[in-house]
């Protein structure tokens, strides 16, 4: 049998250590989660955070923060390496992003986006990438102070992605053009 497609065990993956993850320049990308109601997706974004190198989470309003079970049990160890921050109010937390030089990309669809293919980024500018709750989506005041609304083109029935499906889709259509 050729084992030219031989699974790698977890040890030949050369992954960086927890303590190794912490020290490495991250990507210039910051997560905004605007009242997330799933501890798994929470989980999720940690991992997927994780996967993708961002700078930092931010779990506003009813997002839940670790230490919980139910994230702990989608983000395997991963709220050990992203660095997080609870805040209150998404729009405060936009606003705060915004004086400090980061541009904010909303997730969601209004009557003007940019669809994510054509999204422009040098990857050297912050960026942060506001994702809301399953059923609402994105707050209208928070839409309303973001820089841009990004939409991830969709072909079939459904309207939407699972929010954490979203984040993949949309980290990776943008860490793709600087990696």
């Amino acid at each position: 049998m050729d084992n030219q497609n031989r699974k790698l065990k977890l040890w030949e993956l050369g992954r960086v250590s927890n303590e190794e993850f912490k020290e490495q320049d991250k990507f210039p990308v910051i997560l905004v989660l605007d009242n997330i109601r799933s501890l798994n997706n929470v989980g999720t974004f940690f991992r997927t955070g994780d996967a993708f190198n961002v700078q930092k989470i931010f779990l506003c309003g009813i997002t839940a923060k670790p230490p919980h079970r139910d994230i702990h049990k989608t983000a395997l160890g991963a709220t050990e390496t992203v660095e997080w921050e609870y805040a209150q109010s998404t729009v405060d937390t936009i606003h705060q992003l915004k004086s400090e030089g980061v541009r904010t990309l909303v997730l969601e669809q209004t009557e003007q986006t940019t669809m994510l293919q054509t999204l422009e980024w040098n990857g050297k500018e912050p960026v942060a990438l506001i994702f809301g709750n399953e059923v609402d989506g994105v707050q209208q005041e928070v839409v309303d102070c973001c820089d841009e609304v990004v939409e991830i083109p969709q072909f079939g029935t459904k309207h939407s992605f699972n929010v954490s499906v979203s984040a993949g889709i949309v980290l990776w259509e943008l860490i793709r053009k600087i990696v």
